[in-house]
Parts: C-alpha cells; sequence; structure tokens
C-alpha cells in the first residue's frame, strides 16, 4: 500500500507538530515524518480538527524543517511486536531492542493502547502473591490480578524496592509461569545500569521484559513507555497463561510528561498544572491489571511514584489512590533510623488482602495476627510520642512493654534488608514471637485456641 505524502507542516511548537490539508487521519494513527536529510521519526495523531492534524513526535522535533518534511499517515495505530522470547529480553521506551541482542521475531503485532477489560469477564482478585517482604505478605498483602501502588519521595529507596520485588516474587503454591513487566520511566543512566545489573547478577533477568525510557529521551515518549509494557504483559497474561508483575517506575515522570504535552497544546491547566484528563488517563493504565474468567494467566501491577515535596495529597498519589486498591507508603523517618525497606505499616493499606489470607491460602494465623499487630505496633507508636512530650517516667508498665514491642517490630520486621526473602510462614513465626512480648490477655484480637497454638511459650 502506497501511503499518501504531505508537504504542509506550518508549525512545530516543543514536541508537536501541525500538518494542514489532511484526509481521512485518525486520532492515535501512526505517523512517519522524513526529515531533509532523510532522517526518519515516528509520531502519532494527537488531535484532529477540520484537515489539519496535530502530531506528537517521539524522537523530538528538533531540525525538522517546515518546508521540506514530508509525513506519511499509516493508517494504523502504534503497535509493538510480541512473542514469547521477549522474557529475558531489554527494550527502549519504544518497545526497540536494547540490548544489543538480535531483532525479535514477533508472533504478532499488538496496538499499544490495548481494550478495556468487560467488567463482566473479571474475576475478583483473591490469590496471595508473595514478595517475601514481611511488611507487604503479612500486614498489606498482594493478591493476584490487584493493583497496589508504592508511595514514595525523592532520595527514598524505592528503587532497591522495585529491584526486590522484582527478584522475590511469586505466586506461592502455583506451577504456573511466573514473568516481570518492568517499565522503568524517565529514569537516570546511572539508575538504569543499576536495575539492569540487578537483574542479571540475580537471575531476574531470565523471567523479566524490561522497558528503558531514560530521562535525556525526548519527554513524548514517556507517555508510550507504560502502554508498551502493559501490552506486553497482557500478551504474556492472556495469550500465553503467564502470571505476570507489572512494575512501573516512576508514574510521576509520566504525569509529568502528559503535563509537557498538554501546555504545548495549550490546553487549559487543571490542577497542579496538570490536565483536565490526567484521572481518565491514569485509569486507563491502572486499569488494564486483572484477571478474566477461563484464562489462567494474570496482570498484577505495582506503580511506583515519587510524591512531589513529600505531598501525598498532590494531584498524582491523589488520583493514583482513587483508582487503586490501596497504597504501600516509604517512611522518611523509618529510612533516617536506617531501616531497609522503609515501608510505614500504619497508612499502608492493600483493600483487598482480606480476599488472599487464611487457612488454605497462606496460614490460619494470617489475618488475626496481622489485626493484632497493627493494633500493638499503634499502641507502642502512641505511647513513644507520650514518652517524647512527658519524659519515659511518664510511662506505665504496659506503655514500656508497647514500647519494647515496637522498637523491636521495626529493627527485627520491617528492617529485614533488602536481599532477605522471607516466605510468609517465616513473617507470620516472626510475628508471633514479637507478640509474646505482650501481655496474653491483651491479645484480644487472637482466639484462645490460636493463642494455644501458635504463641510460643516462656518469657
Amino acid at each position: 500500500m502506497v501511503l499518501k505524502e504531505y508537504r504542509s507542516v506550518t508549525s512545530v511548537v516543543d514536541p508537536l507538530m501541525t500538518v494542514t490539508g489532511v484526509e481521512g487521519v485518525k486520532y492515535d494513527e501512526l505517523v512517519e515524518i522524513e526529515l531533509q536529510n532523510g532522517e526518519h521519526r515516528l509520531g502519532q495523531v494527537l488531535e484532529i480538527d477540520g484537515n489539519n492534524a496535530v502530531v506528537q513526535i517521539f524522537e523530538g522535533t528538533s531540525g525538522i524543517s517546515l518546508r521540506d518534511t514530508k509525513v506519511r499517515f499509516t493508517g494504523r495505530p502504534l503497535t509493538l511486536n510480541v512473542s514469547e522470547d521477549m522474557v529475558g529480553r531489554t527494550f527502549d521506551g519504544m518497545g526497540r531492542v536494547y540490548d544489543g541482542g538480535p531483532e525479535l521475531l514477533p508472533e504478532k503485532s499488538l496496538d499499544i493502547n490495548g481494550e478495556p477489560i468487560n467488567p463482566i469477564a473479571r474475576e475478583y482478585p483473591d490469590e496471595f502473591i508473595q514478595t517475601g517482604i514481611s511488611t507487604i505478605d503479612h500486614l498489606n498483602t498482594l493478591v493476584r490480578g490487584q493493583k497496589l501502588p508504592v508511595f514514595s519521595a525523592s532520595g527514598l529507596p524505592h528503587n532497591e524496592l522495585a529491584v526486590q520485588i522484582a527478584r522475590q516474587a511469586e505466586v506461592a503454591g502455583s506451577e504456573q509461569e511466573f514473568a516481570v513487566v518492568f517499565a522503568a520511566i524517565g529514569i537516570t543512566f546511572d539508575e538504569a545500569e543499576f536495575f539492569l545489573d540487578d537483574f542479571r547478577k540475580t537471575g531476574a533477568i531470565d523471567r523479566s521484559v524490561v522497558f528503558v525510557n531514560l530521562a535525556d529521551d525526548p519527554a513524548i515518549e514517556r507517555i508510550a513507555t507504560p502502554k508498551m509494557a502493559l501490552t506486553a504483559a497482557e500478551y504474556l497474561a492472556f495469550e500465553k497463561n503467564m502470571h505476570v508483575l507489572v512494575i512501573m517506575t516512576d508514574m510521576t515522570n509520566y504525569a509529568n510528561a502528559l503535563r509537557e504535552v498538554s501546555a504545548a497544546r495549550r490546553e487549559v491547566p487543571g490542577r497542579g498544572g496538570y490536565p483536565g484528563y490526567l484521572y481518565t488517563d491514569l485509569a486507563g493504565l491502572y486499569e488494564r491489571a486483572g484477571r478474566l474468567e477461563g484464562i489462567d494467566g494474570s496482570v498484577t501491577q505495582i506503580p511506583i511514584l515519587t510524591m512531589p515535596e513529600d505531598d501525598i495529597t498532590h494531584p498524582i498519589p491523589d488520583l493514583t489512590g482513587y483508582i487503586t486498591e490501596g497504597q504501600i507508603i516509604l517512611s522518611r523517618e523509618l529510612y533516617g533510623q536506617g531501616l531497609e525497606p522503609p515501608i510505614d505499616v500504619l497508612p499502608s493499606l492493600s483493600r483487598l488482602k482480606d480476599n488472599g489470607i487464611g487457612e488454605g491460602k497462606t496460614r490460619e494465623d494470617h489475618a488475626p495476627t496481622m489485626n493484632q499487630i497493627f493494633a500493638a505496633y499503634a499502641e507502642g507508636k502512641e505511647a513513644k510520642e507520650l514518652s517524647v512530650v512527658l519524659g519515659e517516667a511518664a510511662l506505665t508498665e504496659a506503655d514500656q512493654k508497647y514500647v519494647a514491642f515496637t522498637d523491636r517490630f521495626e529493627n527485627e520486621y520491617v528492617d529485614q534488608g533488602n536481599f532477605t526473602n522471607r516466605t510468609i510462614e517465616e513473617s507470620l513465626d516472626l510475628a508471633w514471637d514479637l507478640l509474646k512480648l505482650l501481655p496474653r490477655e491483651d491479645l484480644t484480637r487472637i482466639r484462645d485456641e490460636m493463642l494455644d497454638k501458635y504463641l510460643p511459650k516462656g518469657e
């Protein structure tokens, strides 16, 4: 098929180019651009206004001549070539081979925008995923098909947490293949090397598909990177029946790229300068997680975002919290104490945790110990705050026991390090070892028969 060629570029503003006199062009259509020096770039139709088309150019608009640039509209959307051979490979943010290996022999080419999952066809997430991290597995459990974001901030070790989860995550008790799709969005070269080196050294690369979009790549590519990753995940999950965990970091860079394009289009800014469609755009990504009736595979998401100025009410974490099923929050205070990973369990939440725990999934004592740990830790934190104001002499004997519990909880349970992979049974046993510090009569959230069975004897 011969594509019609246009030489009617009338303006170039940041990543956007306007082409006039077009016919039959559609929204989201892939565009081929040929510069006067023979260089080729790709773009995507962002807006149609009569016979005018606004095109966003992925490789940037530098060097484009209004008079000599040739534009061809392909009649198809931006696609990703997919194959089972993707597993173990690294690609750039546009889906091109990044690891220096041979080109992929595609089984098919898929539209990166995907299709919304029919709510009626969804199966409810209820299978436990073990990350090997106690504060997640025991207290904020991740289940297959869930979307559970990590809220971090500048300078906190979310990258270390991301690679730890990628290394250790598995569907406990399942023999099905498990793959990790890792999307690095707008990261530095050093961060990219950190991720790739860790994956290679630990062997995690053998079950991973990695997409890398660097900070010095054109910002417009950041908008495509998570869509590329989710397209690969959906293919592996729903066509190859794999359990797929998608880790995307940093979603703040993605949202900032949206804001940049919106400003170039001269759209009326919304809250925080972000476009008014930020909510629906994020929802379009997050809602691509899930399970489908009659299909064994699944897509589980852990999007990671840094909160500007540590502000959880900022539009990006705020909207993400509305769309997803909870959040894991990293604490600057715990990080300052040297805890790894510094997950603050009290404000963290997994709304689906109750569906993936208990006898037959984890262990019968999971929910009671989880509730008791939360209650005891909250009481211990309150007692510690009281001692700061009134002094330790103001604490009762019971208060002192809860303070001791809190200290040991943070130093032994939370602070497990970035390379300790605990099974859920190990996390539960550690919880019982901590609960024995408290008077048995205070353990009101656990039935007597369970206390008799699991609570360690002696002082």
